[in-house]
């Protein structure tokens, strides 16, 4: 069965810095073992959690695009984390999702942080994006999503696979003194998903002085932590299998109880 490499970058953010940024997030990636496959970076990576889009904000033709595809292309890894991106005179918090080949692929976040004043500045995305790896699907979200469990809800059951996914990713700028939902909310997406749970957040303090402890996190599919970082940066490469996942779904096959529902 098929196995997948993820590396995970738990990193301290240059405020509004895309160069800083951009910089050392390839010094981290050149670091990587060859066997990794993905590279997940936090939410907004080239910038914090920034509000000023208007200053920020680049198209899918800019540099931060082309940094990505370039960078995939040269560490032969598929890499994503979300950035700021202006399309059709809107804002979008966009999750890239980045391979080799420079084929490309996104997300728009849904929920907006309005306790942040992110739905003043940004447009909120209405589709879900799940991607193939390898055998492999994940269902790729961002930061604030992770408190509404009915966007990541499977859609799917082991004997009818459509829209049933692998892996739940969050990428995140999720602030320590409210470290304790982040962390618990991982675990329970993935009890009740039973997929693998991976959570990347920032660490450090950001423009506005608000910290950030990280506590990226790696789930299995019963809610065990196989691995978690907080307070100080950290890289992280783990090798999932997939006969692990599918044992998890046949010994305990809940996901065929599920109550059926659809979003409106």
């Amino acid at each position: 069965m098929s196995s997948l490499t993820i590396s995970l970058i738990q990193s301290n953010l240059y405020w509004e810095d895309k160069e800083r940024n951009l910089q050392q997030f390839a010094d981290k990636i050149a670091g990587l073992p060859a066997s990794s496959q993905v590279v997940v970076l936090p939410e907004m990576f080239s910038t914090g959690f920034s509000m000023q889009p208007e200053t920020f904000a680049e198209t899918m033709d800019g540099t931060t695009v082309a940094w990505l595809r370039q960078t995939a292309k040269a560490n032969r890894k598929i890499i994503t984390g979300s950035m700021i991106v202006a399309e059709d005179g809107q804002y979008y918090n966009r999750l890239i999702w980045m391979q080799p080949d420079g084929t490309c692929y996104h997300y728009d976040k849904r929920h907006l942080f309005g306790f942040a004043g992110e739905d003043r500045h940004y447009t909120a995305g209405d589709k879900r994006l799940i991607v193939r790896v390898n055998g492999w699907k994940l269902c790729l979200q961002v930061c604030y999503d992770l408190r509404f469990p009915v966007w990541a809800r499977q859609k799917g059951t082991p004997d009818s696979t459509d829209g049933l996914y692998d892996i739940l990713l969050y990428v995140a700028n999720w602030p320590q003194r409210r470290s304790l939902p982040w962390k618990t909310l991982l675990q329970a997406r993935a009890i009740e998903n039973q997929a693998y749970v991976i959570g990347v957040n920032r660490v450090g303090n950001d423009g506005n002085d608000i910290y950030h402890s990280g506590d990226s996190s790696l789930i299995d599919p019963l809610g065990n932590i196989i691995w978690q970082q907080a307070d100080e940066e950290a890289v992280y490469t783990h090798t999932l299998r997939k006969e692990d996942l599918e044992q998890v779904r046949s010994q305990f096959p809940f996901l065929n109880d599920a109550d059926p529902f659809m979003i409106l």
